[in-house]
Order: C-alpha cells, then structure tokens, then sequence
C-alpha cells in the first residue's frame, strides 16, 4: 500500500479530501485504492451522507473534469455508450438538411463514452445506480471491465483514451448482481460521529459560535437517536437546520428545549415528526 501511495504522491494522484469536503481517513484509503487498482468505486450509505458530493471532491483533489450520469428508473446502460438519434436523420432526409448517409453524425455518445474519449483522464459519477433496472448493473460489466465498447451502426469500436475513475453511488434500493460487486471496491460511509460531523459543520459555518453548535449536535444527535423514526435526519438536513437557526437569531438555550424550533427542517416524515414531537415517545 506504501508503494502505491508514493506512485500516486508523484503523480499527483492521492485524494485526502478537499477544503469542502471532509473525509475519513478510511474514505481517503479507499479512495486511492480505487484510483490506484482501477477499479470503480460504489458507495453506500443514508442519503445525506456526501456519496454524490464525494465524487466532486474527488475531481477536484486530483485535478480531473467531473462528468455525471444522473441514473433514473428508466435509464437503459445503453444511453450512457451511445445513442442513435434515428428522429434526428428522419427529420433532416425529409426536410434535407445534411448529409444523411453520414451516420456518424446521428451518434450521441452518453457520459461512458465520453469519459473514453476524453482527452484527458475524467473522474465518472454514475449517481443512484440502484434507481434503474436490475439488469443495469450487469449491462455494463464488459464496458466497465474492458473499457471499450462497439457501435453496430458505425461498425467502430470507441476504446478509453484514459481509464476513468467511476464512482457509482447506491441508496440500496435494489440489491446489486453479485458479479457487479465483484469488479467494484465497495465502501459504506458510516454516518459522522460528533468530533468528525463538528468539522464538517465548521466548512460551512467557520464563525459559528462554539454554544450554538455544542447545543445543535446535541439535540441533533438526540432526535437520531429515537429508534422509532422511519426517516433520521441527515447531515444535509443538520446544515439546513443551522442555516434556519441563524437565520432566525435562535439561542443556544431554545435549541435545548423539549421540541425544539425549526424541526420540519430535520425531521421530513408525519409520524416521525409525531415522535420528535413526544419526548416519552423517543425515549421507548
């Protein structure tokens, strides 16, 4: 692992998290294995928890343009190779407006095939791979594994100037195929506990008075910890809620309270909401 890391430190290449973006030092480690064997990357872990923010802060460590795929549930592997727009060479031989028989000019490559023909190596996003099809993950086994792929209707075979760093991001809405998770370097990032969740709260609020924070994390940790809610607030939700605090002048006492303000900024859930309301509830 020593000789990996000084590889990389010569090269420019070892991620230790960004000025915004605070890693775990078993995040960084993974990270750079990934980087340094080749193999995409998939995190898990509650939504909220930086698996997307991840992949920007990776992009701009180690100074490579950040291309994403946004994965829906209609999203087919195929669209991030390459698509064919046969509407577009329809419209253009029926109103004569180019050259029709140029095939080439009707294929749109996807952001897979981008990052292969990339000029320079790319850091690839596939954001919410769990959201599509079960079949996705296993579309893009080859591609991912061989870095090529071949596009019939031009008979041409697109190959990775430069292989990619991809990270894939999973809600584990869908359980993954086995043989996807075989060419992957899986990390979960666990939530924050309180000393590093303080430092990431200070990226976004430097000047935050030390009472105001010590008393959020307190009670933002509390409401966590009622094992009865459906949805738990997340680090995003806690940066809302103190955007909220300050913005109407809340102390440090009032956020102590029993039910303290703003909570519709952490909790998103009616009946979790309901708990949080009900100081015995949480507690049960």
């Amino acid at each position: 692992m020593r000789a990996t890391r000084e590889v990389f430190m010569k090269n420019g290449q070892v991620y230790r998290g960004t000025q915004d973006y605070i890693a775990s030092e078993d995040l960084q480690r993974v990270v750079n294995v990934s980087l340094a064997i080749g193999r995409p990357l998939l995190l898990k872990g509650e939504p909220g928890t930086g698996k997307t923010l991840l992949a920007a802060s990776i992009a701009k460590s180690i100074h490579r343009p950040l291309l994403r795929w946004n994965v829906k549930s209609t999203t087919q592997a195929q669209e991030g190779l390459c698509v064919y727009d046969t509407i577009q060479r329809l419209n253009d031989s029926r109103f004569g407006d180019g050259d029709v028989k140029d095939i080439k000019r009707y294929i749109k490559l996807g952001k897979l095939g981008e990052a292969f023909v990339s000029e320079e190596p790319v850091v690839l996003l596939i954001d919410e791979i769990d959201k599509a099809d079960l079949e996705f993950p296993n579309d893009l086994l080859a591609e991912l594994d061989e870095m090529r792929f071949y596009i019939p209707e031009t008979k041409e075979e697109i190959v990775a100037k430069h292989r990619p760093m991809v990270v894939i991001t999973s809600n584990s809405e869908k359980e993954l195929p086995d043989a996807f998770l075989r060419r992957c370097v899986f990390h979960y990032i666990a939530f924050p506990d309180t000393a590093l969740m303080t430092e990431i709260v200070k990226v976004h609020f430097p000047d935050l008075e030390k009472r105001l924070l010590e008393a959020a994390l307190q009670k933002f940790y509390e409401i966590r910890s009622g094992s009865h809610l459906r949805k738990p607030p997340s680090t995003s939700e806690l940066i809302d809620w103190l955007h909220a605090l300050l913005a109407m002048g809340i102390s440090s006492k009032d956020i102590l309270q029993e039910i303290p303000p703003l909570l519709g900024c952490l909790i998103k859930k009616t009946e979790d909401m309901r708990i949080s309301s009900n100081p015995l509830r949480m507690t049960s």
